[in-house]
């Protein structure tokens, strides 16, 4: 073997390690392009999750067993939140999930942190975004999913509803 031939072998050598790579980099790329998406859509899950279990119960201890048309009668603005002796998942009304925290760590992907936060808003004076402390016909619910593993922990799933309470006049 010559010295051209060398060369031409050391070149095509160099050629293969650089395609190599490249795919090998564009692998790890799509993998963790796959990971985060996986770990995304787990978290709105789990969050859509908590978001329908509190949509299943009563609009407030007051309106659990029997309908008021008194916003007095409606639990104040201060007292939302679990019962004393009221622990999860045996909350009775919507705002128990007030101060609700809870971590999920028997999956085999991802440990996942979620947490909820229930308040009275007035979508006619204020808007739907902004906490009041008044009692209205209307609270809202946000719950928040993170996990270290969904990009790094940077990443927050925030789901948000608000649940009106209606009555009618017979």
């Amino acid at each position: 073997m010559n010295l051209g031939q060398s060369l031409l072998t050391i070149g095509a050598l160099t050629l293969l390690s650089i395609i190599v790579l490249s795919i090998n980099r564009n692998n790890l790329n799509a993998d963790t392009t796959l990971n985060e998406s996986k770990f995304g859509i787990l978290a709105v899950s789990l969050g859509t999750s908590i978001l329908e279990e509190a949509n299943g119960k009563p609009f407030d201890l007051a309106t659990a067993d029997s309908s008021t048309s008194n916003l007095a009668n409606l639990t104040a603005p201060g007292s939302l939140g679990p019962a004393p002796g009221e622990v999860y998942p045996n909350f009775n009304d919507l705002d128990d999930f007030n101060g609700f925290r809870t971590t999920i760590k028997n999956l085999p992907s991802a440990e996942y942190d979620i947490s909820a936060e229930v308040y009275y808003v007035d979508p006619f004076t204020t808007g739907p975004d902004k906490k009041v402390n008044y009692r209205t016909w209307h609270k809202k619910i946000n719950v928040n999913v993170t996990s270290p593993s969904m990009n790094d922990g940077k990443d927050t799933v925030k789901i948000s509803s608000v649940y009106s309470y209606w009555y009618f006049i017979e």
